[in-house]
């Protein structure tokens, strides 16, 4: 977990104990890495909240993070959380001009799952 003076970046866990996000960035190349945690770093400095060109607003309180690299889309699903928490729900590759059905779902249901598990956060 990264601190900042104010808020907290969490990683979302889901019920087999994986952490989708910490996943998808250990997957990418360094300098990939590089870029998309000091995405992160912007969103913590602004506790949890970028418009555009940066975020957009996806549904209720998720939010779309958007990290370009070269021809990559990195995509992170996030929201603020009370306590002051920035949680990362769900990370892909953005292929397509609008945002897939499946990957909102999955940080839906992610996002359901947190709420339900929360106290394990604290």
């Amino acid at each position: 977990m990264d601190t900042h003076p104010n808020y907290k970046i969490h990683y979302f866990v889901d019920d087999k104990g994986i952490e989708p996000v910490k996943e998808y960035i250990d997957s990418l190349s360094v300098k990939e890495q590089e870029k998309v945690f000091s995405f992160i770093d912007l969103l913590l400095s602004r506790n949890g909240y970028l418009d555009q060109p940066y975020s957009k607003h996806i549904e209720a309180k998720i939010r779309e993070l958007i990290i370009d690299f070269s021809k990559n889309h990195h995509r992170i699903f996030y929201f603020t959380f009370t306590g002051k928490k920035i949680v990362l729900l769900h990370a892909f590759l953005k292929t397509t001009r609008r945002t897939p059905i499946n990957e909102i779902l999955r940080a839906r249901n992610n996002h359901k799952y947190f709420l339900k598990t929360k106290d394990k956060y604290d």
